[in-house]
Protein backbone atom coordinates (compact mmCIF):
# COMPACT_ATOMS: atom_id res chain seq x y z
CA UNK A 1 0.00 0.00 0.00
CA UNK A 2 0.94 3.38 -0.69
CA UNK A 3 3.29 5.31 1.90
CA UNK A 4 1.10 8.73 1.17
CA UNK A 5 -1.49 6.66 3.81
CA UNK A 6 0.74 8.47 6.96
CA UNK A 7 0.33 10.91 9.95
CA UNK A 8 -0.11 11.83 13.68
CA UNK A 9 -1.17 8.66 15.65
CA UNK A 10 -2.91 9.46 19.33
CA UNK A 11 -3.67 5.99 20.08
CA UNK A 12 -4.71 2.27 18.52
CA UNK A 13 -7.84 2.46 20.41
CA UNK A 14 -10.68 2.10 17.76
CA UNK A 15 -11.92 5.95 19.14
CA UNK A 16 -8.47 7.23 18.52
CA UNK A 17 -7.47 6.40 14.77
CA UNK A 18 -7.05 8.33 11.76
CA UNK A 19 -7.90 8.03 8.38
CA UNK A 20 -4.31 6.49 7.75
CA UNK A 21 -4.76 3.92 10.50
CA UNK A 22 -8.14 3.30 9.16
CA UNK A 23 -6.86 1.92 5.70
CA UNK A 24 -5.77 -1.45 4.87
CA UNK A 25 -4.31 -2.86 1.64
CA UNK A 26 -7.27 -4.18 -0.36
CA UNK A 27 -7.22 -8.22 -1.04
CA UNK A 28 -9.35 -9.70 -3.24
CA UNK A 29 -11.64 -12.44 -2.29
CA UNK A 30 -11.06 -10.68 1.05
CA UNK A 31 -13.42 -8.49 3.63
CA UNK A 32 -16.31 -6.85 1.70
CA UNK A 33 -18.86 -4.16 2.01
CA UNK A 34 -16.55 -1.25 3.27
CA UNK A 35 -14.72 1.95 1.00
CA UNK A 36 -12.20 0.73 -1.23
CA UNK A 37 -9.71 3.31 -2.58
CA UNK A 38 -8.54 3.52 -6.32
CA UNK A 39 -5.91 6.07 -7.71
CA UNK A 40 -5.79 6.83 -11.22
CA UNK A 41 -2.67 8.75 -12.22
CA UNK A 42 -3.53 10.32 -14.98
CA UNK A 43 -3.41 13.57 -16.67
CA UNK A 44 -3.01 12.83 -20.12
CA UNK A 45 -6.70 13.35 -21.11
CA UNK A 46 -6.01 17.55 -19.27
CA UNK A 47 -2.95 17.71 -21.69
CA UNK A 48 -4.90 16.72 -24.65
CA UNK A 49 -7.41 19.14 -23.29
CA UNK A 50 -4.95 22.09 -23.30
CA UNK A 51 -5.07 22.05 -19.84
CA UNK A 52 -2.56 22.67 -16.79
CA UNK A 53 -0.99 19.12 -16.38
CA UNK A 54 -0.15 17.53 -13.19
CA UNK A 55 -3.34 15.79 -12.13
CA UNK A 56 -1.28 12.87 -12.24
CA UNK A 57 0.46 13.30 -8.57
CA UNK A 58 -3.81 13.96 -7.13
CA UNK A 59 -4.46 10.51 -5.87
CA UNK A 60 -1.21 10.55 -3.01
CA UNK A 61 -2.18 14.32 -2.45
CA UNK A 62 -5.20 13.26 -1.85
CA UNK A 63 -4.34 10.41 0.47
CA UNK A 64 -1.92 12.67 2.51
CA UNK A 65 -4.72 15.18 2.75
CA UNK A 66 -7.35 12.38 3.98
CA UNK A 67 -4.68 10.52 6.34
CA UNK A 68 -4.56 12.67 9.61
CA UNK A 69 -8.48 13.23 9.48
CA UNK A 70 -10.36 11.31 12.30
CA UNK A 71 -13.57 9.29 11.33
CA UNK A 72 -16.32 10.21 13.57
CA UNK A 73 -16.57 6.57 14.37
CA UNK A 74 -14.90 3.21 14.06
CA UNK A 75 -14.90 2.23 10.24
CA UNK A 76 -12.91 -0.68 7.85
CA UNK A 77 -11.45 0.89 4.75
CA UNK A 78 -8.63 -0.72 2.04
CA UNK A 79 -6.80 0.65 -0.25
CA UNK A 80 -6.91 -1.51 -4.06
CA UNK A 81 -3.38 0.94 -5.15
CA UNK A 82 -2.98 3.23 -7.93
CA UNK A 83 -3.49 2.40 -11.97
CA UNK A 84 -0.86 4.95 -13.24
CA UNK A 85 -1.16 5.98 -16.90
CA UNK A 86 1.49 6.75 -19.22
CA UNK A 87 0.66 9.51 -21.80
CA UNK A 88 0.02 6.78 -24.84
CA UNK A 89 -2.03 4.46 -22.90
CA UNK A 90 -5.22 6.35 -21.92
CA UNK A 91 -7.59 4.18 -23.34
CA UNK A 92 -5.85 0.98 -21.66
CA UNK A 93 -5.95 2.59 -18.63
CA UNK A 94 -9.37 3.75 -18.43
CA UNK A 95 -10.39 0.06 -19.30
CA UNK A 96 -7.62 -1.19 -16.53
CA UNK A 97 -9.49 1.53 -14.41
CA UNK A 98 -13.50 0.00 -15.11
CA UNK A 99 -12.20 -3.48 -14.69
CA UNK A 100 -11.00 -2.93 -10.93
CA UNK A 101 -14.30 -0.54 -9.99
CA UNK A 102 -16.25 -3.40 -11.63
CA UNK A 103 -14.40 -5.87 -9.39
CA UNK A 104 -14.80 -3.78 -6.16
CA UNK A 105 -18.64 -3.12 -6.79
CA UNK A 106 -19.57 -6.72 -7.45
CA UNK A 107 -17.06 -7.70 -4.32
CA UNK A 108 -19.75 -5.33 -2.32
CA UNK A 109 -17.49 -3.08 -2.11
CA UNK A 110 -17.85 1.26 -2.04
CA UNK A 111 -15.03 2.34 -4.59
CA UNK A 112 -13.87 5.74 -4.47
CA UNK A 113 -11.55 6.45 -6.58
CA UNK A 114 -8.64 9.57 -6.25
CA UNK A 115 -8.19 11.23 -9.82
CA UNK A 116 -6.26 12.28 -11.75
CA UNK A 117 -7.40 14.19 -15.04
CA UNK A 118 -11.59 13.92 -15.65
CA UNK A 119 -10.56 11.82 -18.04
CA UNK A 120 -11.14 9.06 -14.91
CA UNK A 121 -14.56 9.37 -15.24
CA UNK A 122 -15.08 7.19 -18.45
CA UNK A 123 -13.06 4.99 -16.49
CA UNK A 124 -15.34 4.56 -13.47
CA UNK A 125 -18.26 4.96 -15.56
CA UNK A 126 -17.04 1.57 -17.19
CA UNK A 127 -16.84 0.36 -13.81
CA UNK A 128 -20.20 1.04 -13.18
CA UNK A 129 -21.45 -0.45 -16.46
CA UNK A 130 -19.78 -3.62 -16.00
CA UNK A 131 -21.13 -4.46 -13.01
CA UNK A 132 -23.56 -6.50 -11.67
CA UNK A 133 -25.10 -3.88 -9.55
CA UNK A 134 -26.26 -1.52 -12.77
CA UNK A 135 -28.47 -4.36 -14.50
CA UNK A 136 -32.04 -3.74 -15.08
CA UNK A 137 -31.01 -0.05 -13.57
CA UNK A 138 -31.25 3.34 -14.73
CA UNK A 139 -27.71 4.49 -13.65
CA UNK A 140 -27.56 8.34 -12.61
CA UNK A 141 -24.26 10.51 -13.28
CA UNK A 142 -24.39 13.78 -10.88
CA UNK A 143 -21.21 15.88 -11.92
CA UNK A 144 -20.55 18.83 -9.89
CA UNK A 145 -18.08 20.51 -12.07
CA UNK A 146 -17.92 24.49 -13.80
CA UNK A 147 -17.78 22.13 -17.11
CA UNK A 148 -20.15 19.79 -19.15
CA UNK A 149 -17.43 17.93 -20.84
CA UNK A 150 -19.41 17.08 -23.81
CA UNK A 151 -16.66 17.66 -26.31
CA UNK A 152 -16.55 16.12 -29.90
CA UNK A 153 -13.20 15.90 -30.07
CA UNK A 154 -12.15 13.06 -31.91
CA UNK A 155 -9.16 12.00 -29.16
CA UNK A 156 -10.70 11.44 -25.97
CA UNK A 157 -9.79 13.88 -23.32
CA UNK A 158 -10.70 15.13 -19.90
CA UNK A 159 -13.25 17.30 -22.08
CA UNK A 160 -15.03 13.92 -23.75
CA UNK A 161 -15.96 11.27 -21.22
CA UNK A 162 -19.87 12.40 -20.39
CA UNK A 163 -20.01 12.39 -24.31
CA UNK A 164 -18.04 8.98 -24.44
CA UNK A 165 -20.47 7.88 -21.75
CA UNK A 166 -23.94 9.75 -23.48
CA UNK A 167 -23.09 7.70 -26.54
CA UNK A 168 -22.95 4.24 -25.44
CA UNK A 169 -26.42 3.97 -25.73
CA UNK A 170 -26.96 2.81 -21.93
CA UNK A 171 -29.56 4.07 -20.05
CA UNK A 172 -28.05 6.72 -17.94
CA UNK A 173 -29.53 10.03 -16.68
CA UNK A 174 -26.59 12.83 -16.75
CA UNK A 175 -26.99 15.96 -14.23
CA UNK A 176 -24.65 18.59 -13.94
CA UNK A 177 -24.56 21.64 -10.63
CA UNK A 178 -21.90 24.09 -11.16
CA UNK A 179 -22.18 24.81 -14.84
CA UNK A 180 -20.12 28.62 -15.90
CA UNK A 181 -21.53 30.14 -18.88
CA UNK A 182 -18.18 31.48 -19.87
CA UNK A 183 -16.29 28.45 -19.66
CA UNK A 184 -18.77 26.47 -21.96
CA UNK A 185 -19.36 27.45 -25.53
CA UNK A 186 -23.23 27.50 -27.00
CA UNK A 187 -22.33 24.65 -29.28
CA UNK A 188 -21.77 22.44 -25.52
CA UNK A 189 -25.12 24.12 -24.52
CA UNK A 190 -26.52 22.61 -27.61
CA UNK A 191 -25.21 19.10 -27.24
CA UNK A 192 -26.45 19.35 -23.64
CA UNK A 193 -29.73 20.21 -24.64
CA UNK A 194 -29.57 17.38 -27.56
CA UNK A 195 -28.80 14.45 -24.99
CA UNK A 196 -31.40 15.69 -22.25
CA UNK A 197 -28.45 16.31 -19.69
CA UNK A 198 -30.03 18.79 -17.00
CA UNK A 199 -27.96 21.02 -15.49
CA UNK A 200 -28.07 24.45 -13.09
CA UNK A 201 -25.45 27.01 -13.61
CA UNK A 202 -23.27 28.41 -10.62
CA UNK A 203 -25.27 31.80 -10.79
CA UNK A 204 -28.69 29.66 -9.37
CA UNK A 205 -26.43 27.62 -6.92
CA UNK A 206 -27.94 28.82 -3.52
CA UNK A 207 -28.70 25.91 -1.01
CA UNK A 208 -32.54 25.46 -1.98
CA UNK A 209 -32.15 25.43 -5.60
CA UNK A 210 -29.25 23.25 -5.41
CA UNK A 211 -30.81 20.94 -2.76
CA UNK A 212 -34.14 20.82 -5.12
CA UNK A 213 -32.11 20.25 -8.13
CA UNK A 214 -30.64 17.26 -6.96
CA UNK A 215 -34.00 15.92 -5.14
CA UNK A 216 -35.53 15.70 -8.71
CA UNK A 217 -32.63 14.42 -10.22
CA UNK A 218 -32.25 11.25 -6.90
CA UNK A 219 -36.04 10.39 -7.95
CA UNK A 220 -35.51 9.40 -11.64
CA UNK A 221 -32.25 7.31 -10.67
CA UNK A 222 -32.03 4.02 -9.46
CA UNK A 223 -27.76 4.19 -8.89
CA UNK A 224 -25.98 7.00 -8.65
CA UNK A 225 -21.96 7.65 -9.86
CA UNK A 226 -20.79 11.10 -8.04
CA UNK A 227 -18.02 12.63 -9.58
CA UNK A 228 -16.41 16.00 -8.45
CA UNK A 229 -14.46 18.49 -10.16
CA UNK A 230 -12.55 20.66 -8.04
CA UNK A 231 -13.11 23.35 -10.23
CA UNK A 232 -16.81 23.70 -9.22
CA UNK A 233 -15.09 25.49 -6.21
CA UNK A 234 -14.29 28.99 -6.47
CA UNK A 235 -10.32 29.44 -7.43
CA UNK A 236 -9.96 30.95 -3.53
CA UNK A 237 -11.18 27.80 -2.16
CA UNK A 238 -9.60 25.31 -4.71
CA UNK A 239 -6.43 27.06 -6.18
CA UNK A 240 -5.15 23.53 -7.23
CA UNK A 241 -6.74 22.37 -10.51
CA UNK A 242 -6.27 21.57 -13.90
CA UNK A 243 -8.57 24.97 -14.64
CA UNK A 244 -9.72 27.64 -11.64
CA UNK A 245 -13.22 28.60 -11.57
CA UNK A 246 -13.24 32.74 -11.75
CA UNK A 247 -16.63 32.11 -9.44
CA UNK A 248 -17.93 28.90 -8.70
CA UNK A 249 -20.17 27.20 -5.76
CA UNK A 250 -19.59 27.62 -3.07
CA UNK A 251 -17.86 25.24 -0.66
CA UNK A 252 -20.98 24.97 1.74
CA UNK A 253 -23.66 23.99 -0.66
CA UNK A 254 -21.06 21.73 -2.41
CA UNK A 255 -21.13 19.75 1.16
CA UNK A 256 -24.48 19.91 1.26
CA UNK A 257 -24.83 18.15 -2.19
CA UNK A 258 -22.51 15.35 -1.02
CA UNK A 259 -24.20 14.73 2.48
CA UNK A 260 -27.39 14.63 0.23
CA UNK A 261 -26.51 12.29 -2.18
CA UNK A 262 -24.74 10.37 0.07
CA UNK A 263 -28.02 10.17 2.50
CA UNK A 264 -29.84 8.81 -0.71
CA UNK A 265 -29.13 5.04 -0.36
CA UNK A 266 -28.52 5.34 -3.93
CA UNK A 267 -24.54 5.99 -4.50
CA UNK A 268 -22.62 3.16 -5.62
CA UNK A 269 -19.15 5.14 -6.31
CA UNK A 270 -17.73 8.42 -6.30
CA UNK A 271 -14.75 10.06 -7.50
CA UNK A 272 -12.95 13.17 -7.50
CA UNK A 273 -11.16 14.92 -9.86
CA UNK A 274 -8.30 17.56 -11.20
CA UNK A 275 -6.89 18.13 -8.22
CA UNK A 276 -3.63 19.49 -9.95
CA UNK A 277 -0.87 19.71 -6.16
CA UNK A 278 1.60 21.36 -8.38
CA UNK A 279 -0.80 24.76 -8.51
CA UNK A 280 -2.27 24.34 -4.78
CA UNK A 281 -1.60 26.40 -1.97
CA UNK A 282 -0.55 25.37 1.30
CA UNK A 283 -2.68 22.09 0.06
CA UNK A 284 -6.21 24.44 0.76
CA UNK A 285 -7.04 22.39 -2.48
CA UNK A 286 -6.01 18.72 -1.37
CA UNK A 287 -7.64 19.12 2.00
CA UNK A 288 -11.38 20.48 0.89
CA UNK A 289 -11.32 17.70 -1.29
CA UNK A 290 -10.38 15.41 1.77
CA UNK A 291 -13.06 17.00 3.85
CA UNK A 292 -15.59 16.18 1.06
CA UNK A 293 -15.00 12.40 0.75
CA UNK A 294 -14.98 12.09 4.53
CA UNK A 295 -18.09 13.31 5.08
CA UNK A 296 -19.69 11.23 1.56
CA UNK A 297 -17.87 7.81 3.46
CA UNK A 298 -18.77 8.37 6.70
CA UNK A 299 -22.23 9.69 5.76
CA UNK A 300 -23.41 7.26 2.94
CA UNK A 301 -26.14 4.67 3.68
CA UNK A 302 -26.03 2.02 1.62
CA UNK A 303 -27.63 0.64 -1.31
CA UNK A 304 -30.54 -1.86 -0.20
Amino acid sequence: MTSAWAGRIDGTAADQLRWHQAVAPYVPGGDTGACVFVGFACDTGVRRNKGRPGAAQGPDALRRALSPMAPPAPLRAFDAGTVAVTDDELEHGQRRLGDTVSALLDAGGFPVVLGGGHEVAFGTYLGVAGSDLARDTTVGILNLDAHFDLRADPVPSSGTPFRQILETGDDVRYAVLGIAQPANTAALFGTARRFGVRYLLDDDCDPARAGAFVTEFLAGVDLVYLTIDLDVLPAAVAPGVSAPAAYGVALSTIQAVCDQVSASGKLAVADVAELNPAFDIDGRTARTAARLLHRIITRRTRPA
